[in-house]
């Protein structure tokens, strides 16, 4: 059986998260299909039902993509209600380079990307700074509070 895979995030600003999401995965927001001007052009056409489409849905990129083709689409649905749990689930950005890079070196850009991802609308909920253990990384949330790693 062939497959693929989308990854579906619930939220309340796509548009947010999309510019968030694409700078901490290194996506890019993906284009509509050939032919159309916005991702609503394209779902009109196509014949979803008007009242499929929530007002202002699909005028923005709400999906981003890996350019290099690698990693599977997310696309940021909508939805009325706030996160209310902790995740069931979470992204670990592996920004460090693993355990063949020197600790320093590893914290050093865990910190970098902390700061960026703190400046694009992230909150940082807990720096493990354990040598003995070899780890140095950050818990944080994204702007709409998903919890994410940084390692």
């Amino acid at each position: 059986m062939e497959s693929t895979m989308q990854l579906t995030i619930d939220c309340s600003d796509p548009q947010r998260m999309v510019a968030f999401w694409a700078l901490a995965l290194g996506y890019v927001p993906e284009p509509p299909p050939d032919g159309h001007a916005t991702w609503r052009a394209y779902w009109e056409a196509i014949g979803v039902p008007a009242e499929e489409l929530p007002t202002g849905a699909g005028d923005i990129p709400e999906s981003i993509v890996d350019p290099a083709g690698r990693g599977p689409r997310v696309w940021f649905q909508q939805v009325p209600e706030p996160k209310t749990a902790k995740n069931r689930w979470h992204f670990d950005l592996k920004v460090g380079g693993g355990r063949d890079v020197p600790l320093d070196v590893r914290a050093r850009r865990v910190r970098a990307a902390v700061d960026q991802l703190v400046e694009a609308g992230a909150t940082v909920l807990k720096i493990k700074d354990e040598p003995n253990a070899g780890l140095y990384a950050a818990a944080m949330q994204d702007p709409e509070g998903n919890e994410f790693d940084v390692v």
